[in-house]
């Protein structure tokens, strides 16, 4: 089991930041040159991406290098961070003109509230989070009508409770959101192993150094080792979610962080979300193939459901994690406890015996009641929060799709400069989908599919084209590439 999953925390995170801030930079520079002229950042975007891909050589993302590589990949990182930021606010700055409204720039796939996707809309304030009431027996409640979560005076979550289905999403007796501390002596190759026995030896991080209401959140400190944890817990006031942002001020060696959520459901396998689609794994070790499974990686998400009604746990840097099911054996209860566990932070001493050292920041939500389609949704959010700047008009998207199941995941100008228009989108859910495809100013009748390297691809028919588009009919998880030249 190599590091990919767990090593080098700042350097997965810078990487999987500039991933996301130049599909933003491509989105943002592509609109703003179709409509209103701003100069399409070719050389800069070509050579970002060269660098970031560069940058995922495999000892800097499983954090397996030395001191000075480590070093210098997070400065990298920041530095392309700043610049891309640079483009996109340029660009929406272009597009939403002088004014003083508050426009909302979503970048994300889907429609959220009122703002499209890839569009830009003022929206009236909301409440963004409900007020955290104290609870009887210490803790706090928070409750928005479609979800009331209980955190109790340990800072625990004892219930995430989906009140439309009348289900409860955390298992009988036990409690989310639990920190738990391992020792982390694998046998060879220190940054580079995780070997299974780091299971055996384990704590509860369960003591509390603060416990409060801070706004519209919950404020949990944690203090252990060296080391110190602050978590703000929180539920937005429209969605059924529990948002989770953990600050870890890591001073440990040799140790293993987990976060965990006991949940109660019983499945045989579980979703984990790839690059373009997800993959399922088992939940159980009935096979020696299945037991080596101990530690595995997923990208934004993972989902787990019984028919009707599922769990997502969602992230935004964390890649890996372990999922285990027991049969509980208490009085009048054999029900199934199904526990993902996020791994957040390790501490190798070779080959960089600082390795993760200093502050991290993590954001995880828990969805219950979540499809996959609502777990590609709420992944996507975590990833790509919405941006707010003063302008003038709403910009509306520049492609649209109508069907969540295809998810567009870049929009570009092609690259050899011709000016025509670069659509990648796939779909997500695993099942066929049927799709519009459409993009202003650009000319459906004479979109043709492309190769990743947008050179068209000869034995494939032109999509075809609607009224409003083009017309796409996917297989499960096909990833399509479109090009459309300019009206």
């Amino acid at each position: 089991h190599r590091a990919t999953l767990t090593s080098q925390a700042k350097t997965k995170q810078g990487n999987r930041r500039s991933e996301h801030l130049l599909r933003e930079a491509e989105l943002w520079a592509a609109t703003a040159a179709v409509r209103a002229g701003f100069p399409y950042p070719y050389e800069q975007l070509d050579r970002i991406w060269k660098t970031v891909l560069l940058h995922q050589f495999h000892d800097i993302l499983p954090g397996s290098s030395i001191a000075w590589v480590h070093r210098e990949a997070r400065e990298t990182y920041a530095r392309l961070a700043g610049e891309l930021e640079d483009v996109i606010g340029a660009a929406q700055r272009a597009l939403a003109g002088e004014g003083e409204r508050t426009l909302v720039f979503n970048s994300a796939p889907h429609t959220r509230g009122s703002v499209p996707a890839g569009g830009a809309a003022s929206r009236a304030a909301q409440g963004d989070t409900v007020t955290p009431v104290p609870r009887e027996g210490g803790g706090y409640l928070l409750d928005n009508g479609l979800l009331r979560v209980e955190i109790d005076g340990r800072g625990l979550v004892v219930s995430a409770y989906d009140i439309a289905a009348d289900r409860e999403a955390i298992a009988p007796g036990q409690a989310a959101n639990l920190l738990q501390l391992h020792p982390d002596f694998p046998n060879q190759w220190d940054a580079w192993d995780v070997d299974a026995f780091y299971r055996n030896v384990g704590s509860d991080l369960t003591e509390v150094a603060g416990l409060a209401a801070e706004g519209g959140a919950v404020r949990v400190e944690r203090v252990f080792g060296g080391s110190r944890v602050t978590q703000l817990l929180s539920v937005p006031a429209d969605a059924k979610r529990l948002d989770i942002d953990t600050e870890v001020d890591w001073h440990e060696t040799e140790r293993f962080l987990k976060l965990a959520f006991p949940l109660d459901i019983r499945a045989d396998r579980y979703a984990a979300e790839t690059q373009f689609g997800h993959v399922y794994r088992p939940t159980h070790q009935n096979t020696s193939w299945e037991w080596a499974k101990f530690e595995a990686c997923n990208h934004r998400f993972v989902h787990l459901d019984e028919p009707g009604w599922g769990v997502a746990v969602v992230n935004d840097s964390t890649y890996g994690h372990d999922v285990t099911r027991a049969v509980r054996t208490g009085a009048g209860d054999a029900g199934t406890t199904t526990t993902v566990r996020a791994s957040l932070l390790r501490a190798p001493r070779y080959p960089d015996p600082d390795t993760d050292q200093g502050v991290h920041r993590f954001r995880h939500a828990l969805v219950p009641g979540a499809t996959v389609g609502d777990a590609v949704r709420e992944g996507y959010r975590a990833n790509l929060p919405e941006r707010r700047i003063q302008g003038a008009a709403e910009v509306a998207p520049l492609v649209t799709v109508d069907n969540d199941a295809v998810v567009v995941s870049a929009v570009k100008l092609a690259d050899d400069r011709g000016g025509d228009l670069v659509v990648r989108l796939y779909e997500a859910n695993g099942g066929r989908a049927r799709a519009t495809v459409s993009a202003d100013g650009f000319a459906a009748d004479r979109a043709v599919l492309t190769d990743l390297l947008e050179r068209p691809l000869a034995d494939a028919e032109r999509p075809a084209a609607a009224d409003d588009g083009v017309v796409l009919a996917l297989r499960p998880f096909q990833m399509v590439t479109l090009r459309l030249p300019r009206t």
